[in-house]
């Protein structure tokens, strides 16, 4: 078996502790891409017309970088090989304020519509372009959408023959664009029917009336009540004695991106509480304690339940 204990950790942080917080720690992530890669937008914006854009990507990673700063946090950038390749210095700038590079694709394209083949070669690329950009070992993925579903899991076989630590791809939750609800909700070892194992971190829920309900980030933190997200994690905290999985993007703090002229649900999940969001993330900020994904693997893996692959 492929052991992936020996893995070297980026820029694992020191995390003091900070009286009256939480004492659970929080993995905190960023899935770097910008306005006009998102799925919402996929049926109107191609990618061989993204270079047509204005880019924003870098400005706003700044001001999400000067956020993590003034709280001393440390995240996983996800980062997607297209920016990497165009904007090494920004894939710098991350590494060098002690944050975790990790790979989010190079063209955002969802993993079930790819051929096994084709998964692996956009995930070298990508790989490649952050490790160069950055000279750091990149051994965390996240697909993007949250595409590695019950029909796509068979992506984790290969991240795992390249020698890649961990996945954060799956939310197991029922949604019209993804969702995998049969997953186990927290953090799993994941033996493969070749041998070598993963670590999968699912994006974060809790379980209500039989279902599994989201929250961590995004749209979510967007969209849904504050009430309900503080209410939703201390819920993950004290009753499932679990971390939660934060994840923001760079356009989510950017009210003054362009507008794109979409279908309705598109427009109402892209656009709706961009003008509040950085507002939310700095309350979420300062209320908990947070640190890298590699950070928390480090912690928990010991103690993760194995997961065999062929009961997925």
């Amino acid at each position: 078996m492929t052991s992936v204990v020996g893995s070297a950790v980026q820029n694992e942080p020191e995390l003091a502790p900070r009286r009256g917080l939480d004492p659970i720690t929080d993995a905190l992530s960023v899935d770097v891409e910008d306005y006009f890669h998102v799925e919402a937008f996929a049926n109107l914006v191609r990618p061989e017309n993204w270079p047509t854009f204005a880019p924003r990507v870098h400005a706003n990673c700044e001001r999400i970088l000067e956020l993590f700063a003034k709280y001393d946090w440390r995240a996983t950038f996800f980062v997607l090989g297209w920016v990497a390749e165009r904007d090494p210095g920004l894939v710098r700038k991350i590494a060098e304020a002690g944050h975790e590079l990790a790979c989010h694709s190079y063209a955002h394209r969802r993993v079930f519509s790819l051929q096994p083949e084709e998964f692996r070669e956009d995930l070298r690329r990508a790989r490649g372009l952050i490790e160069d950009a950055a000279s750091v070992r990149v051994v965390g993925y996240r697909a993007p959408t949250f595409s590695i579903l019950r029909r796509s899991v068979w992506a984790l076989e290969i991240l795992a023959e390249e020698d890649f630590l961990y996945d954060s791809s799956i939310y197991p939750i029922r949604h019209d664009l993804y969702g995998y609800p049969e997953f186990p909700r927290f953090l799993q070892r994941i033996e493969l029917s070749s041998g070598r194992e993963i670590m999968e971190v699912p994006m974060s829920t809790i379980r209500f009336a039989g279902l599994n309900w989201p929250l961590g980030g995004g749209g979510y933190l967007r969209l849904l009540p504050m009430a309900y997200t503080s209410w939703a994690i201390r819920r993950v905290h004290h009753q499932d004695r679990q971390p939660f999985i934060l994840y923001v993007h760079p356009w989510e703090v950017d009210p003054g991106q362009p507008r794109l002229d979409g279908k309705w649900k598109s427009k109402l999940r892209h656009y709706t509480g961009l003008a509040g969001m950085e507002g939310r993330l700095e309350a979420l900020l300062g209320r908990g304690r947070f640190e890298p994904m590699q950070s928390l693997i480090a912690r928990l893996r010991n103690s993760a339940p194995t997961l065999q692959v062929s009961s997925l």
